[in-house]
């Protein structure tokens, strides 16, 4: 199950060593690993971040679901998140499209006290004992969340709607008297605005997935290059689930 995962720690030495954890579990095959970074809360309140390259798939956080938990923790909760700013409505946005849960975000953010760090990743498992064990170990408290296409489908589902709407407003406009044109086709522009604005979203999103895909689908061909028997079959079923994840949502 392809899921969102925060571990806060105490400090910095434990998060470290969190990642070489979350390292070796998945080149054991008990975890897949897609991509994965280190967030601190500076006394100040600030968030800094460290994006961790150690052979997963998936090396920026721009565009990705865990980017956009990041940018939310960092941008949103720091800036007040009750504030009405563009800032705050476009990480918003990022985490509609990506499919992040806002209950998730606000456990995570509230656990992210001044002087702590956290390990987020997203990663692929079906068992949650192997990670939960070697992080409570470390002293860390794990939070998770599966990674949802319902918001995805929402907005298609939105844009559908809008598309409707937009051509009830021209049949309208050809059949309105003089004075009421120029209003409709004030409404007529701005629903056009809106649904470039969503598709352009959208197909950008549509592209990111794309190439996760195809990166994710990679790391495991070469993870299971590297196993025999049971635990090479385990990733081979990663794989031809991952497909089929991906073409029903194609």
């Amino acid at each position: 199950m392809n899921k969102l995962v925060a571990v806060v720690f105490r400090d910095v030495d434990a998060a470290s060593e969190a990642v070489r954890v979350f390292s070796e579990l998945n080149a054991e095959a008990s975890i897949d690993v897609a991509m994965l970074c280190v967030i601190k809360k500076e006394p100040d309140g600030k968030i800094s971040t460290k994006e961790v390259d150690d052979g997963f798939p998936i090396r920026a956080l721009a565009g990705t679901a865990l980017g956009a938990l990041v940018g939310f923790i960092a941008g949103g909760v720091g800036a007040a998140i009750g504030a009405a700013t563009g800032l705050l409505a476009g990480l918003i946005d990022d985490l509609y499209s990506a499919g992040v849960d806002g209950d998730f975000v606000s456990e995570v953010a509230t656990a992210l006290t001044a002087g702590k760090c956290a390990v987020v990743a997203e990663v692929d498992e079906e068992w949650v004992t192997p990670l939960d064990t070697r992080m409570e170990a470390l002293g860390g408290v794990v939070y998770r969340t599966l990674k949802s296409t319902a918001k995805q489908e929402r907005r298609k589902r939105d844009i559908a709607g809008a598309k409707v709407l937009l051509s009830q407003l021209k049949i309208e406009i050809e059949q309105a008297r003089a004075d009421r044109k120029a209003k409709l086709q004030a409404q007529i522009d701005s629903l056009n605005k809106l649904i470039d604005a969503k598709l352009g979203r959208a197909q950008a999103r549509a592209k990111q997935a794309t190439r996760e895909f195809h990166a994710k689908i990679h790391a495991l061909r070469q993870k299971a290059e590297k196993h025999h028997g049971e635990a090479k079959a385990a990733v081979e079923a990663r794989v031809a689930k991952l497909r089929k994840d991906y073409e029903n949502r194609s």
